[in-house]
């Protein structure tokens, strides 16, 4: 695992100065060290939200790929592709409508609810105007959504497409640039 800056500054103080314990409080060293976990903290939450943001996209690939998967990895027709992304966009309907049943006459909403609510709203919008799915019509790209192993770099070497509610289909750039 890569070393982190404080680890890598705390060497470099140890080897001038001997334990760090002896190192006084407001001294420069002290603040090397300070700003060393600050910027390892920094990174970490950047870490952080970069996987929250790129986890639809992996697990999207991921209900593409299971569905690839149970075809025996053969290319789908583009109907077959809407039906998936049709079933995509519709997996949460069942759960939101245990949620509004369990919620009791003239109470809020839970801020679960809120969440999966809009989180539909943006599936189906986004399937009006195009949903980005890997290529699955094409022979060479489904061997590539079947090898992959759930890294995002991976991702980016496959085709995607849009396919808008009306059987448009056309190229995209992979991450999406914007909304859609």
């Amino acid at each position: 695992m890569a070393k982190t800056s404080l680890e890598k500054t705390r060497k470099a103080i140890a080897k001038k100065k001997g334990p760090i314990e002896a190192v006084h409080q407001y001294s420069r060293d002290a603040k090397r060290l300070h700003r060393a976990v600050g910027r390892d903290v920094k990174l970490e939450k950047l870490a952080a939200a970069r996987k929250r943001a790129d986890k639809p996209f992996i697990e999207r690939a991921t209900y593409f790929q299971e569905a690839l998967r149970r075809n025996d990895n053969k290319p789908f027709q583009l109907d077959i592709v809407q039906e998936l992304i049709k079933a995509y966009v519709h997996q949460y309907d069942e759960e939101m409508s245990e949620l509004k049943k369990a919620r009791r006459p003239g109470r809020p909403s839970s801020t679960k609810e809120d969440l999966l609510k809009m989180k539909i709203e943006r599936l189906s919008k986004e399937h009006e105007n195009g949903f980005l799915v890997p290529d699955l019509t094409t022979e060479d790209n489904t061997k590539l959504l079947d090898r992959w192993e759930g890294s995002w770099s991976y991702l980016t070497g496959m085709q995607w497409v849009r396919v808008a509610n009306g059987g448009h289909v056309k190229p995209s750039s992979f991450p999406p640039k914007g909304d859609h």
